[in-house]
């Protein structure tokens, strides 16, 4: 077996990478790329390399190069030597090639020159056959642009100008014979297959005019169209007089046939705005300027500005006068569908009729009547949409530009405007009262005035009320009504916390804003009525007044009445956060009375460092009065105004803010006490060390500090018999159980008894 010799490997470094390698940032195929720069390459390269790395290696390049170059050589260089003896009688053969090759090239010049020509004259040839087709297309399209004016002319000529010729075109479009002649008198007698004939005549001119259109269209800028202007323009004139007097006639007569062919031919020239303003003022102004003239000076008898019973009125001449041209435009495949007689004709006389004939209709200044005509007219145009025949024609008819300014004359924002200042402007009318205002004569047991106490309460509740009324809301700004509506209920929330908030300010010396003088003044029994008027407006949100809301809503979707509701009931929320602060502020003013009787306190430290008086066996007599204004407070008549959980809340809350106050008087007076005595007995002690007399301890006496304390200790317990009369478990106050650790004696100070 031989031996196989494996290349020599490279040598490599201790990475296994060729001594001899190049660098990664060395790329030898950058030289060869078509748009190499050197100057720009070295440039790139100095960034982040050594010039002296980048010398030496493209000095080591270069000889590698070379080496590589020379190998090439020397590899190759015996066929190099050699080919030169083997290149003998080259220039004989290359004069013999030349010779045919020449000869060659000449016979394609000729043959690309004749090619050439041919196919110019194709060129030529083919344009002068596109010239001659469009010649050709323009002399024909010329041609049938004078056959339909000659023609269409000839068709006018055999129109009648006047009723009287019908005879005579009655004549000329039947013919001499005795048929005819029989034919054309019965129409005559008649008048009804005249008109018809009439309007099959127009229809058939119309659709001539309309193809004349198209020509004219493409060949308008021609001088033989130029010249035939004139001819062009009277025909269409005599085509629109004829059109008229025929649709005129068949309005007259209501001749379904004869309206059907003329409204085709009007379609047909696309003049659908002539049949419509001819049939407003031939038919629609006559009817409507007898229900509302345009001057108020014609008007017969009232001159009221209550749109209601003429509507009554139109409506009853739309189903006598116009129904028949509302049902022949809107038939099924009639292809009549482009023409609008409720909006441009009917809709449109309507409204020039209210400008010009009642003005004052449309005046926001006197929002009832301004509301009853709005809803009137919504009612009425909800009456036309009754003769759309679709959907889409509903949408139609609401997207003409007549119908938009008919809904422009009723600006709603005025009125809206209007509302605005008289609901809200009552409310904050009664609420810049410097004082509430309690109503006359109120009785719970029989129910009051919205079951509120307060003038502000229920001008809050009548606003409230008064945004969704009848006679009030506008359906299309119901949004606008709910945001006044909570707004309302804002401007009351923020009246009702100002308020407290400032006359809270005010107890530490901090002046009153204008607009909440009421709650400086205001006194406890003001605040039952506040409290009772929110908890009931409480219970109105929450119930009653959002169902009367979302009844009114109810052609909304669910979302949107959910959303209504919502955003009530999180008004109502606001009032709620309210009860809490006026409930302390109830209890605050009770306390700061009943402080009036805890004063006598300091009286008892008086009683006992002036004389030697005994041990007291009974408590103090203001202790009696210490629960004296919470009990008158519940016993008067006006606090049946509040609920048993707010009442029993008042009362807890009471007795513990009064307690909390006792104590606190209590505490401090037992630790001045006290400490006066600490230091009185150290001065003793201290006297009795100099004099080096001892004090005689075999009988014990009862000093005055034990004294107030058995004393406080009696009338604490008569203050839980009080709070225990009132219904109020002492135990159950945290300050009372402290009251009662403050001034019990050490074997009674765990177990609370009285």
């Amino acid at each position: 077996m031989a031996d196989i010799h494996m290349p020599p490997r490279p040598m490599t470094d201790i990475f296994g990478d060729p001594l001899d390698a190049s660098p990664l940032w060395f790329k030898s195929t950058s030289f060869l790329s078509p748009d190499f720069d050197s100057e720009s390459y070295i440039a790139d390269l100095r960034t982040f390399v050594p010039i002296e790395s980048l010398r030496s290696e493209l000095r080591s390049y270069l000889a590698s190069l070379k080496t590589d170059l020379v190998d090439h050589l020397n590899r190759d260089y015996a066929d190099f030597v050699s080919l030169s003896t083997r290149l003998v009688d080259v220039d004989a053969a290359v004069a013999r090639m030349r010779a045919p090759i020449g000869e060659l090239r000449e016979k394609v010049a000729v043959l690309r020159n004749s090619i050439g020509e041919s196919l110019e004259k194709l060129k030529d040839g083919l344009r002068q056959r596109e010239e001659a087709s469009d010649a050709r297309e323009v002399l024909e399209l010329l041609l049938d642009t004078f056959h339909v004016v000659s023609k269409v002319e000839k068709l006018i000529k055999e129109l009648p100008s006047t009723p009287a010729d019908w005879s005579t075109m009655n004549a000329s479009c039947f013919g001499n014979d005795s048929l005819s002649k029989e034919t054309s008198l019965q129409q005559i007698e008649n008048g009804t297959n005249i008109r018809e004939t009439q309007g099959i005549l127009l229809e058939r001119i119309a659709s001539e005019m309309n193809r004349l259109k198209f020509y004219i269209a493409h060949s308008q800028d021609l001088p033989f169209i130029k010249n035939m202007e004139k001819r062009i323009q009277s025909a269409s004139s005599l085509l629109d007089a004829g059109l008229k007097q025929c649709f005129v006639a068949g309005l007259e007569h209501q001749d379904p046939n004869t309206i059907y062919n003329c409204l085709r031919a009007y379609a047909a020239i696309d003049n659908t705005a002539g049949a419509e303003e001819i049939f407003r003022t031939t038919i629609v102004s006559l009817l409507v300027q007898k229900i509302i003239p345009y001057s108020p000076s014609e008007a017969d008898g009232s001159t009221s500005d209550e749109l209601e019973e003429d509507y009554q009125q139109i409506m009853k001449f739309i189903d006598t006068d116009c129904k028949f041209l509302l049902d022949i435009s809107s038939s099924a495949n009639s292809g009549l569908h482009v023409f609008d007689f409720l909006a441009n004709s009917i809709l449109k006389e309507i409204l020039l009729a209210i400008q010009r004939g009642k003005p004052g209709a449309l005046s926001p200044g006197k929002p009832n009547q301004f509301l009853n005509n709005y809803k009137s007219s919504m009612a009425f145009l909800a009456y036309l949409e009754g003769y759309c025949p679709s959907k889409s024609a509903v949408l139609k008819f609401r997207s003409e530009g007549i119908h938009a300014d008919f809904m422009k004359i009723w600006n709603v924002g005025v009125y809206f405007s209007l509302r605005f200042q008289e609901i809200a402007g009552a409310l904050d009318s009664a609420l810049t009262s410097s004082n509430i205002t309690i109503l006359q004569n109120l009785d719970k047991s029989q129910g009051n005035y919205h079951g509120l106490t307060l003038k502000q309460s229920t001008t809050l509740l009548d606003s409230l009320r008064s945004c969704w009324k009848e006679d009030v809301l506008v359906f299309s700004y119901a949004d606008k009504f709910l945001r006044l509506c909570l707004q309302l209920l804002s401007r009351y929330s923020t009246w009702l916390s100002s308020g407290l908030a400032a006359r809270k300010a005010r107890n530490i010396g901090t002046s009153t804003p204008p607009g909440y003088e009421w709650a400086i003044n205001v006194s406890a029994d003001d605040l039952v009525y506040v409290v009772h008027d929110v908890d009931f407006l409480i219970t109105e949100l929450a119930n009653n007044y959002p169902n009367s809301v979302t009844q009114l809503l109810q052609s909304c979707s669910d979302e949107v009445c959910n959303l209504v509701e919502q955003s009530i009931l999180h008004a109502g929320e606001s009032l709620k956060n309210m009860v809490p602060t006026i409930m302390a502020t109830m209890i605050e003013i009770i306390a700061e009375k009943s402080e009036e009787n805890l004063k006598q306190l300091k009286g008892i430290t008086a009683t006992y460092r002036v004389t030697n008086k005994p041990p007291p066996v009974r408590h103090s007599a203001y202790v009696s009065g210490i629960l004296h204004p919470l009990k008158v407070f519940l016993n008067r008549d006006h606090a049946s105004y509040l609920s048993n959980k707010l009442r029993s809340e008042l009362l807890h809350g009471a007795a513990e803010k009064i307690t909390s106050r006792y104590y606190e008087q209590v505490s401090e007076l037992v630790n001045n006490l006290r400490k006066a005595e600490s230091s009185l007995q150290r001065l003793r002690q201290g006297a009795q060390r100099r004099t080096g007399v001892s004090s005689d301890l075999s009988e014990p006496s009862i000093s005055n500090t034990d004294k107030i304390c058995m004393q406080l200790f009696l009338d604490a317990q008569e203050h839980g018999r009080n709070l225990a009369s009132l219904g109020v478990t002492a135990v159950d106050i945290p300050t009372f159980c402290s009251l009662w650790r403050c001034v019990a004696p050490p074997e009674s100070e765990s177990k609370i008894s009285f």
